[in-house]
Parts: C-alpha cells; sequence; structure tokens
C-alpha cells in the first residue's frame, strides 16, 4: 500500500536511477572475494577493493581454527554477552587484543559499526550510568552538557555513534589541528568533551596526527576516540595501530577496532581502560542487546592475531606495495589526496564520471567501485584502491596502465 512515505522512498529511488547512480551489486559466482582474483557476474576480475590487507581471511591456519571451534562451541552464541555468551575463548581474544593494542581491557562487538553506535551515546548519554544521574537533572546547566568533536571525514559509524548521542556536535576541518584547537576553545567552559577521530581515514588513506590530538586533549581536558578499523595490523611497528605507531597508546582512553579487514575475520573491539570497559559492558545497548560473537570465530580471531605479531613479513610486502603503487600513480598524474596507507585514492569529481570510470574499469577486468556520497562529500566522488600483500606488481601494473587509459579519456590526469 503506498503512503507518504513510500512514495517519497520511490522518488529518491527512481531519481538515482535516473542519474545512473544506483549501485550494481556485483555477484561473485568463482573465487574467494578476500583474493586478488575472483569471478564477478561471469568474468574474471582483479580485484581491488577487499580490505584483507595482510592476507589473512583464507589462511588455512586460520580457516583451521573456526573449523575446530565449530565443533568445540557450536554454531550459536546462546544469548548476549551479559547473559551467558561469553566463553573462555572470548576472554582470551580479549586479554590478547588488549596486549597487542596497549591497554588494559577489551570487549568484543558483532561489528566496528556496532561498537561505534553502541559506545559513544553511551559515553556521554547520562541517564545510561547512576553515577552520573545529576546530568540528567531538569536544573542542568548549559556547560554540563557533552561536546563532540569530530573530524570532517570520519566514518559514517562515528557520525551515527554521534547522532545517538545526547550531545552536542562539533565538526572541525580534516585533520587541522589549527581548527579543532578553535573550536575546543570556544567550548573550553564545558566539562565533557570528546575528540573522535579516524586513525587512517577509510576514505583517503590519511592518518590522524595523533600525537597533536593528544597534547590538544590535555590542554583542554578532553577525552580521545580513536577508530582504529582500518589501521590496525598494519599500522606500527607490530601492527598494533595509531596509537602504537605514534606511541600514545596511553593517551588515547578508547580505541575502536574490528577484526574484519587484515585479522580477516569477523568482529568488533573496543579497547580502553579496565575500568571504562567495565563501564561499557552495562551501557553500551549494542553489546548488552545482542548475541555474542560465535565462538569459532574468535577461535579464528585468536589463531590470526597470533600470525599478525609473528609474521612481519606480511606487512613488509603490503608497504611495499603501497609504495609502489602510490609513486607509479603519481608519476602518471593522479592525485592520491595524501595518501599515506595502502588506501590509495584518485579524485574523480562528479559521481557521474566516477561510475562511468568504474564500469569502464570492470569491462577491462579490474572491479574498483566508486565511493561517492555518502562516503565521499558531495562532487568529491573518488576511486579507492585498497592494496593488500597479495598483490603482485604485475597486477599492480594493469591497474595503473589501464587507469592511464582511462584518465586520459575522461581528463582526470593531472
Amino acid at each position: 500500500m503506498e503512503n507518504e512515505i513510500t512514495k517519497k522512498n520511490s522518488e529518491i529511488l527512481e531519481a538515482v536511477r535516473q542519474a545512473g547512480l544506483y549501485p550494481e551489486i556485483n555477484v561473485i559466482e568463482g573465487g574467494i572475494p578476500s583474493e586478488p582474483e575472483f569471478a564477478v557476474n561471469g568474468r574474471k576480475v582483479l580485484s581491488f577493493c577487499s580490505a584483507n590487507y595482510l592476507g589473512l581471511a583464507n589462511d588455512d591456519r586460520v580457516k583451521r581454527a573456526i573449523s575446530e571451534g565449530l565443533h568445540e562451541y557450536g554454531i550459536h552464541p546462546s544469548a548476549s554477552p551479559m547473559i551467558s555468551g561469553t566463553l573462555q575463548i572470548h576472554r582470551r581474544l580479549e586479554r590478547q587484543i588488549a596486549d597487542f593494542l596497549g591497554k588494559e581491557d577489551t570487549m568484543i562487538f558483532n561489528t566496528s559499526t556496532m561498537a561505534n553506535m553502541g559506545i559513544i551515546p553511551a559515553l556521554v548519554n547520562a541517564e545510561y550510568a547512576p553515577t552520573l544521574s545529576r546530568y540528567s537533572r531538569v536544573s542542568l546547566r548549559r556547560t554540563d552538557g557533552a561536546v563532540l568533536f569530530a573530524d570532517a571525514l570520519n566514518h559514517a559509524t562515528i557520525n551515527e555513534g554521534c547522532r545517538l548521542a545526547k550531545a552536542t556536535k562539533v565538526s572541525y576541518k580534516h585533520c587541522d589541528m589549527n581548527n579543532l584547537e578553535q573550536k575546543l576553545r570556544k567550548f573550553a567552559e564545558y566539562k565533557r568533551k570528546l575528540i573522535l577521530s579516524d586513525g587512517v581515514f577509510s576514505t583517503n588513506g590519511r592518518i590522524a596526527p595523533l600525537s597533536d590530538i593528544v597534547q590538544l586533549a590535555k590542554k583542554y581536558d578532553a577525552m580521545i576516540y580513536i577508530d582504529d578499523a582500518t589501521a590496525t595490523g598494519f599500522m606500527g611497528e607490530d601492527g598494533g595501530g595509531t596509537a602504537k605507531h605514534f606511541g600514545v597508546q596511553e593517551d588515547v582512553d578508547i580505541i575502536v577496532t574490528n577484526l574484519a579487514k587484515s585479522i580477516g575475520v569477523v568482529g568488533g573491539i573496543a579497547a580502553a581502560s579496565r575500568e571504562m570497559i567495565d563501564y561499557l559492558r552495562i551501557t553500551a545497548k549494542t553489546y548488552v542487546f545482542s548475541g555474542a560473537l560465535i565462538g569459532a570465530l574468535a577461535n579464528g580471531a585468536l589463531k590470526a592475531l597470533e600470525i599478525v605479531k609473528t609474521d612481519g613479513a606480511r606487512r613488509t610486502k603490503l608497504w611495499e606495495n603501497t609504495r609502489y603503487l602510490k609513486d607509479r600513480l603519481q608519476r602518471v598524474g593522479f592525485d592520491t589526496l595524501g595518501s599515506e596507507t595502502p588506501i590509495i585514492p584518485i579524485l574523480i569529481g562528479a559521481e557521474e564520471t566516477a561510475a562511468k570510470i568504474s564500469k569502464d574499469l570492470f569491462d577491462r577486468g579490474i572491479l574498483c567501485p566508486p565511493f561517492r556520497y555518502p562516503a565521499a562529500p558531495r562532487r568529491q566522488a573518488l576511486l579507492r584502491f585498497n592494496v593488500t600483500c597479495q598483490h603482485s606488481k604485475q597486477q599492480l601494473d594493469k591497474l595503473v596502465d589501464n587507469l592511464a587509459i582511462v584518465g586520459e579519456k575522461y581528463g582526470i590526469i593531472y
């Protein structure tokens, strides 16, 4: 039955389709989607959209650990972690990840999306915590409220977490510490201040200036919340993330990351002080009211984490591939938007052009869906290439050679 809601939805959908911007769903018909090559819609493609940076998603040791976990723990989580869903393997994994990230304790979510959308409101929505009940009085002073200072290019799930929070959100210019300090100074009298940033930004591959953020947080008495989902595994000497890369893990209050990229499995992680984790276990609704992560996946993640910590050759190869591809792209004349990591974008501009270029590349056997609004700012669409340790130089050359041809066609070489 049509009503005003469905009518408006249909209008939006038709407009997207008419503009040629409706994203096609790629059906993988052969091969493994985490590998560099597989078949999509009946044709073999070279993929640059997998987040399997360290090549662990199809590692036999990880798959064997998951298989063994299925036999030991079954396929059902039983209940939420707070009821009967927490297993010994969960606690083992939490302790290992806490050590890996340089924090006292961690808690496991099903995804980092659920972590962001549960933790941010829990930090600042005072009614969740009896100890903060004074903030819920009607006679609340203006400066008792919370202020969230968020990088303009933060991941969408941070933004969704901020929307759920009963707090003032203030956006600062991307990685602009002068602008962040201006905003912090403006709200200096507020008691509860939280700076939120990606560790490595998933659209442009830039690294957040964490050392500078730490200095500002200390100066203005603010907490720091870092989403390190993209960076965990390849940033830092041991892959322990952006905070370890800068040596500021003790100064970052909360680190959210996942097990679904470099670790190659599934799951979200929050790492913090033991007291903070104890608090979040009873206040983050996406943790309290969700089934626990399947034990078999936790077993696989534990094995993958062991490999990450002991096999530095994978990180070395990943960074070699990253430097090689970025150098080749820049020599051809592409704008890689200041990327510093294995996430390498090239700026396209118009959403329609990005969609056409992506299709042309697919016709040439290269899979790279366009990033456009809301994944990127309006009229700043881009193509984003995820490099992995599994890509060969020949595959990287194939990408650049075809991009050069398509780039000339659409005038995106500078």
